[in-house]
């Protein structure tokens, strides 16, 4: 398997949820498994089944995250050649042309993406598009709603 990018935050915030999950969530569901056990019958023990469902799902998402993690290409943004160019992981201010709306993007893995919190992933059209590019440089790019034009107004290191 490839390589996959991930920020530096974004690993972080792998990292913490597999602890959530390895340290506070698994003991707890294993717990609910013991309590629901003592109550007899498993066949027909709602709790029982629920606390397997959820441990099955919780085990499932370490799996996952462990994966994901050790598959991880980790990029701290603050030690890049920081030459204007945007590249994975830089935050870019641009500005749509026909509507004059200011916008700020930083592109991000996969698995980090959020459009509410404006990150994006590397493999979307905004980011294919940018990347490559740099500040005061005019990006074409096609989108369902048609053509937009945006200009770079800014690239960040964070």
């Amino acid at each position: 398997m490839d390589k996959v990018p991930l920020t530096e935050q974004g690993a972080e915030a792998l990292r913490a949820e597999l602890s959530q999950l390895k340290s506070v969530d698994r003991p707890r569901v294993i717990q609910a498994i013991a309590t629901a056990r003592e109550h007899g019958d498993l066949k027909e023990n709602a709790e029982y089944h629920a606390a397997r469902e959820q441990q099955g799902f919780i085990e499932g998402r370490i799996k996952d995250l462990e994966g994901k993690l050790s598959h991880a290409h980790i990029i701290d943004v603050s030690k890049l050649n920081q030459d204007g160019r945007v590249v994975f992981g830089v935050t870019v201010v641009v500005m749509d042309i026909d509507t004059e709306e200011e916008l700020t993007y930083q592109i991000v893995g996969d698995d980090e993406a959020d459009t509410k919190q404006g990150k994006i992933s590397y493999n979307s059209p905004i980011a294919r598009a940018l990347i490559g590019k740099s500040e005061e440089d005019e990006v074409f790019l096609k989108t369902p709603g048609g053509e937009r034009e945006l200009e770079i107004l800014e690239v960040k290191y964070l």
